[in-house]
């Protein structure tokens, strides 16, 4: 038998896996994604299907038709192509070509420190990218189980895999749904399609045929593969499998999804290239110069090669990548957990959040926050299912006491329960049944105490819009019954008002429907309570009920966001709100938040024609699909703003992956979201995301501090060279020692920069421009001017000291061009007003790049760099230089704001 079945499998998957199959998958299966607007009839004869499902033979056939009920990966990441981007960089090529000459020059030295440079930048960007898109993969895992399937008139439990259109599938409390389906038998069947729709409420799914165009949300006649049922039971026939599932239709939009460069890979790529013209411009210059002058060729090339390696910024690539590593670790501990390196920095330069509602901004947790009752309204205190609240009536505290039959009908008519401690709980059920029980809690009441036994129930039903509860105690047999307040209202002749049991006339009513209605405009979601305890069949319990009262419920925002949204307003980012909940709701929670703008729902966004031109007004978008959201994300971005997108659902994964910066939710966050994102919230807060702003602006600032260094210094380095060899002197500086300078005297205090603290007021202005560069019109001006300082100061020691002869005057021009690049350290912070002592490991980096040149002056290095020993004289004039620099600078800086002024 088990060799049979193995058979059996190895044939499905080669007749599943056939080239016919591939090109009829789509056509044929494509056209069931509308089976919601017909009747069972018309969807059982397009399927050639029955109640009874499908034979063997037929699902032989339509699995040879359609395909395996499974997501196609695409290729995995391939580590060696990751490997060779690395050098994908106009800044690597010249290390390449400097290697290349210093190897046909014999300078060994020389290529091996090149080599290394070029081998360690090349080993860290491969170690922090080599990360496999594994967006398709996560999804794929979302369909891996199993479905209880009639065939041949049998329930049988198969691989969800080789589930077909027409199979018949059998739903059961708590089963994940294996592919996209039409009801055909329901039983109080509600499913939670929040990770697919948006939708934080569970659905209410009826047999109703549905008008052509309904909105994926509002399909209650179908459940969708990758959907969880939360109550009741079911049967329903497959539409839809595999890649044809509105999951596989996601699954297509991410892969479709082109790779996008961050404006930091962007920056870089225009610095490398401007450096690399400026590089071969100012070689051809000196060589021919040299030539022209009567030079000798050989020294001339090996002085356009110094140029070079003193133009190339060595260890920019390196120090970026460590400074953008350093700004992600100091983001996991505000709980920003970064998986793409350069994501870091633009960050700096979002300007527009789309951001969901569940769970982002609000809890996704369904709480109850006011009630009518004993003709007064309470206002509830707390939020999600902390334990934390109080009653209060016009913002004065109220004993919860008389609320206490209200509140114990919501406890008993209730199939949810609540595991875990306060801050941690998790809900199993219905979410909307949690928030009766943690209402009830606050008070006081537990079902375990009210010693009440459950002995029947009438199941909800979207007919009757009620649910009861029989229930047996110690004074005799009870109903308690909850539902839609204008429906139960009609069961109820009697009304509890202050423990007196009153007859509900017409004044009651109308105060009861009104109040309702005022609850609902408000986007809560109300539901009516009442109970009997004069009946003796179950048909009869439903019957001349006792209204209690009113409890209305909504998933409230998150304390801490509305401050959060105002300080993103006030530094120039505009919040939009987009969610798959019905737009009052959107409306409600967007006006509570302080996000203002136009508000409109998916069918709206179907009819305008060109969003491009109306995105600035629209702040709210609700009722949307995965479609309208990478549409919302395309037309901003034409707009020129940097978008960060946040989601947690498998809906939001292509416009996570397509926004500027893709943002996913750690706790509620599904595999495909997380895969697709750039960015992990390990809180779920929107708060985090603020935060994280205001790190990429710290850490842009940060880059921008140690390329202005970097350049500055170099800068210094080739007019040293350029004008040493333009007036006849021999070449100041080795190869060894400019590339000594360009990585460990400079290297470790760039490196340090990246941990300087942020300026005061960073969130304050307005975002950067995305296209901005790197190197500012003004900073372009301040690293000439030092530079050519540097350089000039480092070339009149240089030719000062020639009579002391050349091993001397390198000495003193190699060890003044490290005292001044460190002077010119702290010329830079204090243009951010930061403390000479604000940065201790910018101090010990410093004080480690002077014991390193000492060594190399005094130590046993100074044969191989070619040093000779410095006097205290010297130190004296290198001292004097160095403040000259410094004072020249000042004045500059003061006439420029004159000028300014």
């Amino acid at each position: 038998m088990k060799k049979r079945n193995s058979k059996e499998k190895v044939r499905l998957e080669a007749i599943s896996n056939s080239e016919d199959q591939k090109t009829t998958d789509s056509t044929l299966n494509e056209k069931q994604n509308d089976a919601y607007k017909y009747t069972l009839e018309e969807v059982f004869k397009k399927l050639n299907s029955s109640e009874k499902g499908l034979t063997k033979h037929e699902a032989e056939q339509n699995l040879h038709r359609y395909g395996l009920n499974e997501l196609k990966a695409e290729e995995g990441a391939n580590p060696l192509k990751i490997f060779l981007q690395q050098f994908y960089s106009p800044l690597v090529w010249i290390l390449i070509v400097a290697l290349a000459l210093s190897i046909f020059l014999n300078e060994t030295v020389d290529a091996i420190v090149i080599g290394a440079i070029i081998v360690i930048n090349a080993a860290l960007g491969f170690y922090q990218e080599f990360r496999a898109e594994k967006a398709i993969e996560a999804l794929k895992k979302m369909a891996s189980l199993k479905a209880n399937v009639i065939r041949n008139g049998k329930e049988i439990k198969i691989d969800s895999k080789y589930l077909v259109p027409g199979d018949i599938i059998v739903l059961e409390t708590g089963d994940k749904i294996p592919a996209d389906s039409r009801l055909i038998e329901i039983y109080s069947l509600k499913t939670q399609e929040g990770p697919l729709t948006g939708e934080s409420q569970p659905v209410v799914k009826s047999l109703e045929v549905l008008k052509e165009k309904t909105p994926l949300a509002d399909r209650k006649n179908m459940v969708y593969s990758s959907t969880i049922i939360v109550a009741g039971r079911g049967k329903a026939m497959v539409t839809s499998t595999g890649m044809n599932t509105e999951v596989g239709k996601i699954a297509k939009l991410i892969e479709e999804a082109e790779e996008k460069s961050t404006p930091l890979q962007n920056k870089l790529s225009d610095l490398g290239k401007y450096l690399t013209v400026a590089v071969i411009v100012v070689a051809i210059i000196v060589f021919l110069v040299g030539i022209f002058s009567g030079q000798k060729a050989s020294v001339m090339l090996l002085t356009a090669i110094a140029l070079a390696v003193a133009a190339i910024p060595e260890g920019l690539p390196a120090v970026i990548t460590i400074s953008l590593a350093i700004g992600v670790q100091r983001m996991i501990k505000k709980n920003a957990l970064v998986r793409k390196l350069p994501s870091v920095e633009t960050l700096g330069s979002v300007n527009v959040i789309c951001t969901d509602k569940t769970g982002t901004l609000t809890h996704n947790e369904m709480t109850v926050t006011k009630i009518w009752a004993n003709n007064a309204a309470y206002e509830v205190t707390g939020s999600g299912y902390s334990l934390k609240g109080t009653f209060t009536i016009n913002d004065k505290l109220a004993n919860p006491e008389p609320l206490y039959q209200l509140l114990k009908i919501g406890t008993l008519c209730n199939n949810a329960r609540l595991e875990g401690k306060d801050s941690k709980r998790e809900v199993k059920g219905d979410p909307t049944e949690a928030a009766l029980i943690v209402s009830a809690e606050k008070a006081g009441i537990t079902p375990k105490e009210l010693g009440e036994t459950k002995i029947d129930e009438i199941p909800f039903s979207s007919e009757r819009k009620m649910m009861t509860v029989i229930c047996q105690n110690k004074k005799g047999k009870f109903s308690y019954t909850k539902g839609a307040p204008d429906i139960l209202i009609e069961h109820c002749d009697r009304i509890l008002i202050d423990n007196r049991i009153l007859r509900l006339d017409r004044s009651f009513k109308k105060e009861i429907l009104d109040c309702n209605e005022k609850f609902a405009d408000e986007a809560l979601r109300v539901l009516g309570f009442a109970y009997n305890d004069n009946f003796s069949q179950k048909e009869g319990s439903e019957k001349n009920m006792i209204f209690v009262g009113l409890q209305a419920m909504i998933d409230p925002p998150r304390e801490e966001v509305k401050e959060s949204i105002k300080k993103a307003q006030e530094a120039g980012i505009r919040v939009i709100m987009i969610t798959g909940d019905q737009v009052n709701t959107a409306k409600a929670i967007a006006n509570e938040l302080g996000i203002t703008g136009r508000a409109v729902t998916g069918l709206e966004l179907d009819q305008i024609k060109n969003l491009k031109k109306e995105i600035n007004d629209i702040n709210i978008f609700a009722r949307v699909n995965p479609k309208h959201k990478l549409n919302i994300v395309n037309a901003l971005k034409e707009k020129d703003y940097v978008v960060a997108m946040t989601g947690d659902g498998v809906n939001d994964a292509p416009a996570i992956k397509k926004a500027d910066i893709g943002i996913s939710m750690g706790i509620t966050g599904t595999d495909v979201a997380k895969e697709a994102s750039d960015m992990i919230l390990t809180d779920d807060n929107f708060t985090t995301i603020v935060n994280a702003i205001e790190e990429g602006r710290g850490i842009f600032d940060n880059i921008r501090k140690f390329v202005n260094y970097l350049l500055s210094s170099n800068l210094g380095e080739i007019i040293l060279i350029l004008f040493a060899s333009v007036i006849g002197l021999p070449l100041p500086l080795t190869a060894i020692q400019i590339l000594w300078i360009n990585l460990v005297t400079d290297g470790l205090p760039a490196t340090a920069l990246s941990l300087d603290p942020h300026s005061e007021g960073i969130m304050k202005n307005k975002p950067r421009p995305a296209k901005e560069s790197i190197i500012s019109r003004t900073l372009k001006v301040d690293i000439i001017f030092i530079g050519i300082l540097i350089g000039l100061v480092s070339l009149a020691l240089f030719w000062l000291y020639q009579g002391s002869g050349l091993v001397k005057a390198r000495t003193i021009a190699f060890t003044s061009l490290v005292f001044f690049e460190i002077i010119r350290l702290q010329i830079i912070r204090s243009e951010y007003k930061l403390g000479l002592f604000s940065n201790k490991f910018l101090l010990a980096a410093v004080a480690s790049s002077i014991l390193l040149q000492l060594l190399v002056v005094y130590g046993p290095l100074s044969s191989l760099f070619k040093t000779s020993i410095l006097s205290l004289i010297d130190w004296g004039v290198i001292a004097i230089a160095g403040i000259v620099i410094f004072l020249l600078y000042k004045i500059l800086k003061f006439i420029e704001k004159k000028i300014k002024v």
